[in-house]
């Protein structure tokens, strides 16, 4: 079935998918990755209709590749620098065997032709029918893994900025952790930077499929997860994907074995622009309309920003923030309680409609408190990289969030005043 190839054969766009030639193209090249197979948007569409003949076939082409399996989309226009899809389409890890991929193939074709996907597809100008390829490799389980912009995201420097937990790298991507972070001087190689996170879990594998938090040792929470030896490694594959595909890449890896992996390798989205949806009717808005800082903002403006606003679920007793740490969300809260502490003091408790972490939107400064979820906890979340180039490419808002802060500081200043008054 010349429409199933190992991914060093993977070299049509049409038939695989972006991330599947992608990842042909790394295998050409020499770069480190797990074994895998390429299978065409064709196959995985007659898989998914029911087609047994089909089904039979791509089982027999997986087996060799033993288990467990990582199954992941490569539609035709994913990981794209206009559109990454990133979140829309689905990864299925730990599937055990070649048995179980059919199954695994359905479950990603559906994910292209969700309601969340297709509105994506709306917003992006990206409305046509899916061509659903899929790729799939041999499941590490890692020490640590993560992601790795091979320019920095938000500055251009050129520098590589990392993200690395324990376990799997989905505790990353779906910022189950606040993950160690750093920073590598693109040209010289040195570290300029390293902050630990906070990364009470790492994501596992499960003996009978599939994936779960597990928790992580106090004394490993705080401690990086890489040294030296791992970051100079990194460094130099980043200058290697760099040459294969050019600049300013968006990279997911692993260290398994002691040896470091490329799993995905795409373009920097270039902005969140793209995909902004309308928003009109959002209940984001109504929650954004009651926060100091987008008040001032007509319905339009809010509707900008709240179409970049995602759900994010906190447990009770999670930290969501951690004071001194990077940071570059702002978060609303849509339900649930929690306190924020400076220098281990409690100054305050925080509610439905309360926000925090805007200065980091501003100054990608440090944290100045921390904020612990007392209760389970809902926010709505916005971080920086899609915030930046909406108030870059739009005066108005800029301006109103500057008057904001003008206002804000002004009242700064006349409280301290009246402090000093009441001192003399």
């Amino acid at each position: 079935m010349s429409a199933v190839v190992p991914l060093a054969d993977a070299v049509d766009t049409s038939l695989f998918g972006s991330k599947a030639v992608g990842l042909g193209e790394a295998s050409r090249s020499g770069l480190p990755l797990p074994p895998g197979i390429a299978i065409a948007g064709e196959v995985v569409e007659a898989v998914a209709a029911g087609d047994q003949a089909a089904t039979d076939q791509v089982r027999e082409l997986v087996r060799p590749l033993g288990g467990p399996l990582a199954v992941r989309s490569s539609a035709v226009d994913e990981d794209g620098a206009e559109a990454s899809f990133a979140g829309q389409h689905l990864t299925l890890l730990n599937v055990p065997s070649a048995d179980e991929v059919g199954d695994a193939l359905r479950q990603v074709w559906w994910s292209a032709n969700s309601d969340s996907a297709i509105t994506y597809r709306q917003r992006v100008g990206l409305f046509t029918r899916p061509s659903v390829g899929v790729v799939v490799q041999s499941l590490l389980d890692p020490e640590c893994a993560g992601v790795m912009f091979t320019r920095n995201p938000i500055t251009g420097a050129d520098e590589r900025v990392i993200e690395a937990s324990w376990g799997l790298g989905e505790a990353v991507v779906a910022g189950v952790v606040i993950p160690d972070s750093y920073r590598i001087d693109g040209s010289s190689g040195q570290v300029l930077e390293r902050t630990p996170g906070l990364k009470k879990v790492a994501i596992r594998t499960r003996p009978e499929g599939g994936t779960s938090e597990q928790p992580i040792a106090a004394e490993d929470a705080e401690r990086l997860c890489l040294g030296d030896a791992e970051l100079e490694e990194l460094h130099a594959l980043a200058a290697r994907c760099e040459e294969v595909y050019g600049p300013a890449r968006d990279i997911e890896w692993a260290v398994a074995g002691g040896n470091l992996y490329l799993l995905q390798c795409r373009a920097i989205t270039r902005s969140a622009e793209g995909d902004r949806g309308p928003g009109a009717g959002d209940p984001r808005v109504d929650i954004l309309r009651g926060t100091r800082i987008f008040a001032d903002l007509d319905a339009s403006e809010l509707d900008s920003i709240a179409a970049l606003f995602k759900e994010r679920r906190f447990a009770a007793g999670e930290t969501v923030i951690k004071q001194g740490s990077g940071g570059a969300a702002f978060y609303v809260i849509q339900s649930g309680e929690a306190t924020v502490t400076i220098d281990g003091e409690q100054r305050a408790e925080l509610g439905a409609g309360d926000h925090f972490g805007e200065i980091a939107l501003l100054d990608e400064g440090a944290r100045i408190a921390t904020i612990t979820a007392v209760s389970d906890m809902v926010c709505y979340g916005l971080t920086l990289w899609e915030f930046k180039p909406l108030v870059e490419g739009n005066g108005v808002i800029a301006w109103k969030l500057l008057q904001t802060l003008g206002r804000e500081l002004r009242a700064a200043e006349q409280m301290l005043g009246m402090l000093r008054s009441e001192r003399a």
